[in-house]
């Protein structure tokens, strides 16, 4: 490429001189948006092979990934393993469950009048018998006296009239007083008598309404919200009352099952079982409370072919709240001497071309065989296995997704002695692919 030297002149048609040929220099002169277009295109051409190489790295990459992980790369994969052991499994039926208190109760006053003091603070525990309110008592102190009064003074007079019916039954008998006037004296004393009785009464009756005017706690529990502050006229009449208090402790969970399930409900608990049930939070993961089944409903809804049973739950602890949602477990039998292993053992698939449930059995030699299980009862984290798998054996619990039959494991050190070969042979030689030949073999 041609560029002018220093004070030589160029002219139009680009030439230096008469002879030269012509250059890019003028070009880029007449048409400056050449050299950006040029760039754009250098850059773009940098670009896509950098892409393209970094393409290449990112496949090959992923290429050793998939062969380390179907097993035929490097070396051993690191797993976790458990020993399959023996022991008791739990038969459960899960449901939802809302917690309902034995007792809420709205707390109102049978009597008007002004309320004094409230003597509980929003969300305290108390006991029944326990003192919440107080009404204004004068004006029922002041109807208790006036019934007192009216009690005393008839009372005088029953005794005056009973003092004369005695002296009318003694003159009768000398003949001085007539018939007709003991027989006056004798209603006039029932007539006393009645009165007496009645004025008692209303003794009482303003008694009881002075005792209304100290509000106690009928029940056990936790007081709420107040409905009512100081210094309001109550009256039987108002709809909120003044708090509710809702029992805690104890405390049960209403809930249903499927009616399938009735059968066998009903048979365990006609032998005298007594059934456990446990909450969990609304995750299923926290366990709150372990109860036991108090009750079952006398029907079948047909609405949802469900039936309702409560649990009683001590709730110590006040971890259950009125109205909570709960996940319940209800634990209808135990089955004993059953072969356990972890849930996270158990793989679903066709790993010999038949589709079944199956497990990674580890080998002496440090590698794994591939062994179809029957599952029989789950309970939470833990499954039984009914065929398949015997006491002792020792499964992978994780790292599962990378293995294949006869692929070498890396076992941790708290792994059992029996699953290890002490002085075993590296993965790669003969013995160990010997070893590995005879594990993919059929049992």
């Amino acid at each position: 490429m041609w560029w002018p030297k220093a004070g030589e002149r160029v002219n139009d048609s680009g030439l230096a001189g008469s002879d030269r040929a012509p250059g890019l220099w003028p070009f880029i002169r007449k048409h400056p948006l050449g050299l950006v277009i040029v760039l754009i295109l250098v850059l773009i051409v940098v670009l896509a092979v950098r892409h393209h190489r970094q393409h290449q790295a990112a496949a090959q990459a992923y290429g050793q990934q998939g062969r380390e992980r179907s097993g035929r790369g490097g070396g051993p994969v690191a797993v976790s393993v458990a020993t399959v052991t023996t022991g008791e499994i739990e038969v459960r039926i899960p449901a939802l469950g809302t917690i309902t208190p034995l007792a809420t109760v709205t707390v109102k006053t049978q009597i008007a009048g002004q309320l004094q003091k409230i003597a509980f603070q929003e969300g305290q525990l108390v006991r029944a018998g326990d003192f919440l309110a107080q009404i204004d008592p004068r004006p029922y102190e002041a109807a208790l006296d006036q019934a007192r009064g009216n009690l005393r003074r008839d009372q005088a007079l029953l005794a005056d009239a009973r003092l004369d019916l005695k002296r009318f039954e003694q003159l009768i008998t000398e003949d001085s007083v007539a018939q007709q006037q003991l027989d006056t004296q004798r209603a006039l004393v029932d007539q006393y008598t009645g009165t007496v009785e009645s004025d008692q009464a209303t003794v009482d009756s303003a008694r009881v309404n002075l005792q209304y005017t100290h509000i106690i706690s009928p029940v056990t529990g936790r007081v709420g919200l107040r409905q009512v502050d100081q210094g309001n006229y109550v009256t039987p009449g108002d709809a909120n009352g003044i708090v509710v208090v809702t029992q805690l402790q104890p405390i049960t969970a209403i809930f249903s099952v499927p009616e399938d399930n009735v059968t066998v409900l009903m048979q365990r608990l006609h032998a005298g079982a007594t059934l456990k049930a446990e909450a969990y939070d609304r995750t299923n993961s926290t366990k709150l409370a372990e109860g036991k089944v108090l009750s079952v409903d006398n029907e079948i809804d047909t609405t949802t072919g469900t039936i309702k049973l409560r649990a009683l739950f001590d709730n110590q602890d006040n971890l259950l709240f009125a109205n909570q949602f709960v996940n319940i477990q209800l634990v209808v039998n135990e089955l004993k001497n059953q072969t356990v292993i972890p849930a996270s053992a158990v793989h679903r698939g066709a790993p010999q071309g038949v589709t079944s449930t199956f497990v990674y059995l580890v080998n002496n030699d440090s590698t794994v065989s591939v062994r179809p299980v029957t599952l029989g009862v789950v309970d939470g984290e833990r499954v039984a296995i009914d065929k398949g798998l015997k006491a002792g054996d020792v499964v992978v619990t994780e790292g599962g997704d990378r293995l294949r039959d006869g692929a070498p494991v890396l076992l941790p050190a708290n792994t059992p002695q029996h699953a290890q070969q002490p002085g075993a042979r590296p993965p790669g030689s003969k013995s160990g692919r010997r070893n590995r030949a005879h594990a993919q073999q059929p049992e």
